[in-house]
């Protein structure tokens, strides 16, 4: 019942997408796949042969950088428009040896961060030249032998001292991340000028804006109300009472955690359950009555607490998505009406989910939809062939919008990045 409720929903969502057609290219490059775009969506391929193209950050003057995990390097395209799309002028790499995957960039423009497993590196930035300054470390204490080595990084227009890391996991179910001293399954912001005069220890620094949250790959802030978002990856190989109810649960998350420049953000410190206490997506497959999508539950073998700290003690996120679907990335239009979520897609159910980009309604700094919705998600890119997935396909990873309104959106598994228009 699980898997058939989840595949109604996807030909739901799929029934909206326009056929297929051939993208407008720039001269020499040509994209692997023909997406299935979104009414009032069209795309471009804009780049391809990049090694493992992670999140992506536009500069000052209007450059995108890209954090290339497969190198583990920074590359820098100049762009420029081509009659009704934008094509790369010039591809060069600025940074080598200190990504696999975060990039962000200061308020001012004038500092690029990125991350890897074990640390954070800021350099001094020049958007008009692409000149990058000599890195240093500024949070260290980062690497565990596991499961989640990304470290997402986001910077705030509203707090612009504000440099935020998160940290994921050692493993599926992290029994340590149930204290604090774990310095894992968080969200911690830092001070940037305190860090760029005295380097710090992840686990001894900075401030938690969030915990029990298992795996965090993408955060951004609302660029007209100034709340600050992620997206949450959820456990794997879920069994309850025995019973392998894996395939359907639990809900990736959308959490929201205030606003950072807030005097008394109530938002600030708050448990969102992990390891012990996960959110319900399919209800039926769960079996626990009263359970609603978004509810929190206790699954076997986590560390123990009592039924009631799940749905009483534990913050739930405001809103959900299919199972293991693996969101990487959000981003806000420039009105903030709408939120753009990257699905890099699941290995841990079947048939596979995801491998899509997806758009959720906002007004006055919340979306639309109510935290139990199951309809949130508006089709805006899609594998026109999901079942080629995951080898064959595109898989979104990293977004990030542009003055013009235009949305870049990179895919790892194929080494290319794509342009989306009518964002």
């Amino acid at each position: 019942m699980g898997v058939l409720s989840t595949l109604a929903g996807v030909v739901a969502l799929t029934s909206v997408l326009v056929p297929e057609v051939a993208a407008q290219s720039c001269s020499g490059v040509n994209g692997r796949f023909q997406p299935r775009m979104g009414s009032g969506y069209r795309y471009s391929v804009l780049a391809t042969g990049l090694r493992q193209p992670r999140h992506l950050v536009v500069d000052s003057a209007g450059n995108l950088l890209v954090a290339e995990g497969g190198t583990q390097s920074v590359r820098r395209l100049v762009l420029q428009d081509q009659g009704n799309i934008v094509c790369v002028q010039s591809n060069t790499q600025v940074v080598s040896g200190t990504t696999n995957h975060g990039i962000a960039l200061s308020a001012d423009g004038q500092t690029l961060f990125t991350s890897n497993l074990a640390s954070v590196t800021a350099y001094s930035y020049n958007a008009n030249t692409g000149q990058v300054g000599q890195g240093r470390q500024i949070i260290t204490g980062m690497s565990i032998q596991g499961t989640h080595p990304t470290r997402a990084l986001a910077t705030s227009k509203f707090s612009p001292d504000t440099l935020i890391v998160a940290r994921g996991s050692a493993n599926n179910i992290d029994a340590a991340t149930t204290s604090q001293s774990s310095g894992r399954s968080m969200i911690k912001t830092f001070s940037i000028s305190r860090v760029l005069q005295s380097p710090v220890d992840y686990t001894q620094g900075g401030e938690v804006l969030a915990w029990g949250l298992r795996n965090i790959v993408g955060m951004t802030e609302d660029p007209v109300y100034g709340g600050f978002w992620s997206v949450e990856n959820q456990m794997d190989d879920l069994r309850l009472n025995g019973r392998d109810i894996h395939n359907d649960n639990p809900a990736e998350r959308l959490s929201y955690h205030g606003q950072l420049n807030a005097t008394n953000n109530r938002y600030k410190g708050l448990n969102y359950g992990y390891p012990s206490c996960v959110p319900a997506w399919d209800t039926a497959s769960v079996g626990i009555n009263g359970l609603l999508v978004g509810s929190l539950f206790k699954p076997d073998n986590v560390p123990n607490v009592a039924a009631s700290e799940c749905s009483n003690n534990r913050m739930t996120g405001r809103l959900h998505f299919h199972a293991h679907t693996a969101p990487l990335d959000i981003k806000f239009n420039k009105n903030a009406t709408s939120a753009y979520i990257a699905f890099h897609g699941s290995w841990n159910r079947n048939p596979a989910d995801g491998y899509r980009v997806m758009r959720v309604d906002f007004a006055n700094g919340q979306p639309v939809h109510d935290v139990t919705s199951k309809t949130a998600q508006i089709p805006v890119m899609e594998n026109s062939n999901i079942g080629a997935c995951p080898f064959n396909c595109f898989r979104p990873v990293g977004l990030a919008f542009d003055d013009k309104g235009r949305l870049y959106v990179s895919s790892d598994q194929s080494g290319e990045i794509y342009v989306i228009y009518g964002a």
